[in-house]
């Protein structure tokens, strides 16, 4: 008699749905599970585990294919060694990098939008009329980047005297 544990159990004890499973399997991240007669799926227990480090991977920000070339990695995908072109670390050590970047940009979109709070902009149009708008307009449109390439800053912290000097 074939030995594992079926899709409802591995997706359970793992937290994730069948569909997953076999949405994982068909990415090549799960080896094909063996079958009883009947046909249904029989999961190796240590399944389980590859599933919560996939989901974990993932909410770290990997992508499934970055997943998979770390499972391929770390030798644990279907039991076979494979010349590793990129570790962990170095995957983790660029991960890093994006995840720091994504977090100045947002810092930079929150500094805009409370300024455009704080400079009570509740028009667009009228907004982007206005030599005090704090929103980078003209800057977003023609570079698609968020800082504004002219020395002057980003408002963040407008005073009460400046949001009244723009009729505000």
């Amino acid at each position: 008699m074939i030995e594992g544990l079926r899709s409802g159990q591995i997706a359970d004890a793992a937290g994730v749905n069948r569909q997953t499973l076999r949405y994982y399997e068909r990415r090549g991240l799960l080896a094909a599970p063996d079958r009883t007669l009947g046909g249904h799926r029989l999961y190796p227990a240590e399944t389980v585990q590859v599933l919560r480090v996939i989901k974990a991977a993932q909410r770290l920000g990997f992508t499934l294919d970055e997943v998979a070339d770390l499972l391929a990695v770390g030798a644990h995908r279907h039991g076979r060694r494979r010349a590793a072109q990129t570790t962990l670390l170095q995957r983790a050590e660029v991960k890093l990098a994006e995840v720091e970047k994504k977090i100045a940009d947002l810092g930079v979109i929150r500094d805009t939008l409370r300024a455009a709070v704080d400079a009570g902009c509740e028009d667009l149009m009228t907004c982007a009329q206005s030599p005090c708008c704090p929103l980078p307009f003209g800057e977003l449109a023609r570079s698609g980047q968020l800082c504004d390439p002219r020395p002057r800053p980003l408002v963040t912290n407008w005073s009460v005297a400046a949001v009244s000097a723009c009729g505000n």
